[in-house]
């Protein structure tokens, strides 16, 4: 039997690969999606040799990822339950499908997970699974009773690499668990599994690894401009535009348009995670529902989506149709609840990113923004397909071609015909 496994080379993914080589007598191949969590890859294919795997696959999907699943999604101002930004959620796709493309080329008899029964990526993997290669199985240890008999906790877990000489670190006084991409770092579990235990003091400020706490940002703002076509962006301008870029090595510049610095949706990424972690954007403390049916707290970092959606946000109000973006926006819960309980690649996500897609062919222009301290403000913005009038809207005479106020006295007649109808029922 051949398997290929999700592999970060931690604690539990190492155990993982050599129990179901172990447990199926299987030849096991890991495999790792490379979405941005950065030094975590460091020695990882050494690592899952030494472990037993007898292959390792690293799938540099980072820009794939970027593109296909962040923007889309971002198109769409998905947010779950008004507050979660979704960066696990939408990481979980893309890493399936990558590892479903190494199964089909390895010819795999299945693919196996470390997600538990309790949580919802065991969802979004074999949801995605289902809906790309229903025909390879998938093998979820943490559902079966003698995995969980064998691994109670993480000291059965440790003392199993420390038997089978399995080259992890490991400690019991870990207080929480992280989960990193590129659109953000979440912190669960331990000392957070309590709701009112205040992640906010400086006790945590070490938890922290994409922002600075609000307290600790400059003292000095920063204005940030963004250039978007047809919803995404393509570049940015800002103070110190090329000490930024310098520091990130991974970056490539791809032109440059009207003082704007062009990059590609990785790119993009890269520099508002940086410059939202500079100055203390992008923390949220929520407790979320869980698609499998419990309540669940987490913390998370997400400073360049959150100045993304801020962004994408305020130049529709400059160029997206009214009644276009109330369709769309009545919409969101239903695209957010999609993405969050594991139906990317179903029809219906599918049919709505049609109709987003079809909203952003307008959402071009600029945006500029203030961050100071954990805030984004607003700060101008301007679109060649801009919507606004100043003639239409402007309280100053001389505009009266443009808007003819006696118009409205009808407009609202018709509009109080059926109130007026209504009220004699109240009587």
């Amino acid at each position: 039997m051949k398997i290929v496994v999700a592999y970060s080379g931690g604690l539990d993914t190492s155990v993982l690969l050599t129990w179901l080589k172990e447990t199926y007598s299987a030849d096991v191949i890991a495999y790792c999606a490379d979405v941005g969590q950065g030094d975590e890859l460091d020695g990882l294919e050494e690592k899952a040799l030494n472990t037993g795997a007898s292959k390792c696959f690293i799938g540099d999907l980072r820009e794939t990822f970027a593109r296909d699943y962040i923007f889309p999604m971002f198109q769409a101002n998905a947010v779950y339950e008004g507050r979660y930004l979704l960066g696990t959620s939408i990481a979980r796709p893309c890493i399936a499908k990558g590892m479903l493309d190494v199964a089909l080329a390895e010819e795999a008899d299945a693919i196996a997970h470390g997600a538990t029964g309790k949580g919802n990526d065991q969802v979004r993997f074999e949801l995605s699974s289902a809906s790309l290669a229903p025909e390879v199985e998938v093998i979820a240890p943490w559902r079966q009773e003698r995995f969980r008999k064998q691994f109670p906790g993480r000291t059965e877990m440790i003392a199993y690499a420390d038997a089978h000489n399995i080259p992890v670190q490991a400690s019991l006084k870990k207080p929480y668990s992280m989960d990193r991409n590129l659109l953000h770092i979440s912190f669960e579990a331990g000392m957070l599994e309590d709701p009112w235990y205040d992640g906010t003091t400086e006790a945590d400020r070490e938890m922290y690894v994409l922002s600075v706490s609000p307290e600790e940002a400059p003292d000095r703002p920063l204005y940030l401009q963004l250039l978007f076509d047809k919803g995404n962006v393509v570049g940015f301008q800002c103070e110190g535009m090329d000490e930024i870029l310098s520091s990130l090595e991974d970056v490539n510049v791809e032109g440059e348009r009207d003082g704007y610095t062009l990059l590609s949706p990785y790119g993009i990424m890269r520099v508002l995670n940086t410059l939202g972690g500079q100055h203390g954007i992008g923390r949220v403390d929520i407790v979320e529902n869980r698609f499998v049916g419990m309540k669940s707290r987490g913390i998370y970092e997400t400073p360049g989506g959150t100045i993304l959606l801020a962004a994408h946000r305020d130049l529709e109000t400059l160029t997206m149709d009214r009644e276009a973006m109330q369709l769309r926006d009545s919409l969101i819960p239903k695209y957010a609840q999609l993405v969050y309980n594991g139906f990317w690649f179903a029809p219906e996500r599918l049919a709505l990113q049609a109709l987003v897609t079809e909203t952003q062919q307008t959402v071009t222009g600029e945006v500029r923004l203030k961050l100071y301290k954990g805030n984004i403000m607003n700060a101008g913005r301007r679109s060649p397909l801009s919507l606004y009038s100043e003639d239409v809207a402007t309280m100053e005479g001389g505009a009266e071609e443009a808007y003819n106020q006696d118009d409205a006295t009808g407009f609202i007649a018709l509009n109080a015909l059926r109130l007026k109808a209504n009220s004699h029922q109240k009587d």
